[in-house]
């Protein structure tokens, strides 16, 4: 069974205030880029905070606690530190290919898990990531997190209240150059790192599109290809691609994953339904009276502009996160469960790509 909270109890400060302990404590697994991020925005809710971290290479643990403003644990020993009662939930950023058999691990030594995407690079692991967490009763948050950003909060909240009608066609693109001058490129490269141009990064885009359109992907066609110039020539796996897809119901779509680019970062959305349409942070509907037909409607929101993981919104989601653990319910918009389908139609598209086919989501076993 998964590890329970430690109860919350009453403190009084100097000043006579009443302060309520937090009762999550996180185990951080990698620590890098990704795992800064993730740190300062989990001490930021209201219920959690960071006490140990898990890193190949030997940390300070006076360094740690100075830097990120509280007591943290460092280990090299991911089985101890797995191990440790005083741990409720294990939060994964190490590199993808690691993915699989440090949640499994994780899983049964009943943690609450919270990892970076992708799930990991082969299906297969996926699959056994998915008969852990089942078998553990772990509660799992994926940092799919451009759900829980302003631009899709909002362009979600403007689908459901009706005014754009039922979407029958949507786009959403990622374009975001990762050459040397981007950290990740280091790594990112490599096929077993990478996997495809939608594992490495694309994916939030197709995650994006199916949240906003909402049906179940019946059939897939993709094609890849990459950049003729040599700061690309180091991939292993094509980095551009296109995927078109057949919802059940009729609704069609199509997501451009594009990581070999030299423009600013940009995450295109357009949905197009039978009472409106928005374009990226701009819409219009016949369902309001008076609006100019030859103009577009301002959204006041926060786009998606950057790859950069301080520019993220990691506290809202794992706020969510924590709320949700709270009340014993699974994570909404990026639990397990709705990673696992973004991830099987990624699957679906990437073998599309390879066989030179269309590819039905069924192909893709769930078990």
């Amino acid at each position: 069974m998964p590890a329970r909270p430690c109860t919350a109890f009453r403190q009084i400060t100097p000043c006579g205030l009443i302060h309520m302990s937090k009762k999550y404590n996180v185990a951080i697994i990698g620590y890098g880029w990704a795992a800064t991020a993730h740190i300062a925005a989990i001490n930021a809710t209201t219920q959690a905070q960071v006490t140990a971290v898990w890193s190949s290479r030997k940390l300070d643990d006076a360094g740690l606690s100075a830097k990120h403003g509280s007591p943290i644990k460092s280990f090299t020993d991911l089985d101890a530190m797995l191990q440790d009662p005083s741990v409720q939930v294990v939060d994964i950023t190490s590199y993808p290919d690691q993915h699989a058999a440090q949640f499994i691990a994780a899983a049964k030594n009943g943690k609450h898990i919270i990892v970076e995407k992708p799930l990991a690079i082969e299906w297969s692991e996926i699959l056994a990531m998915k008969k852990a967490a089942e078998r553990a009763g772990t509660k799992v948050c994926v940092c799919f997190e451009c759900r829980h950003s302003s631009q899709f909060l909002s362009t979600k909240a403007v689908i459901d209240q009706g005014l754009v009608g039922k979407i029958h066609y949507g786009e959403v693109d990622y374009y975001h150059g990762i050459g040397p001058w981007y950290g990740q490129y280091r790594w990112n490269t490599k096929r077993e790192l990478g996997g495809s141009a939608l594992l490495t990064a694309g994916c939030h885009a197709l995650d994006a599109l199916l949240l906003c359109m909402g049906g179940e992907v019946e059939e897939v066609t993709s094609y890849a290809t990459q950049s003729a110039h040599p700061i690309f020539a180091a991939y292993e796996y094509q980095t551009t691609a296109t995927t078109l897809l057949r919802f059940k119901g009729g609704a069609i779509g199509k997501c451009a994953a594009v990581v070999d680019c030299f423009q600013p970062y940009y995450f295109h959305t357009h949905l197009v339904g039978s009472e409106g349409s928005i374009l990226d942070n701009k819409f219009h509907s016949m369902k309001l009276g008076g609006l100019n037909k030859a103009a577009w409607s301002q959204l006041s929101m926060k786009m998606l502009d950057s790859g950069d993981v301080s520019d993220h919104p990691y506290q809202t989601q794992f706020q969510s996160f924590f709320d949700a653990l709270d009340a014993g319910k699974d994570m909404p918009l990026t639990s397990f469960a709705d990673a696992f389908a973004s991830h099987r139609v990624i699957a679906a598209a990437d073998k599309s790509a390879k066989e030179g086919r269309a590819v039905k989501v069924s192909e893709i076993p769930v078990s």
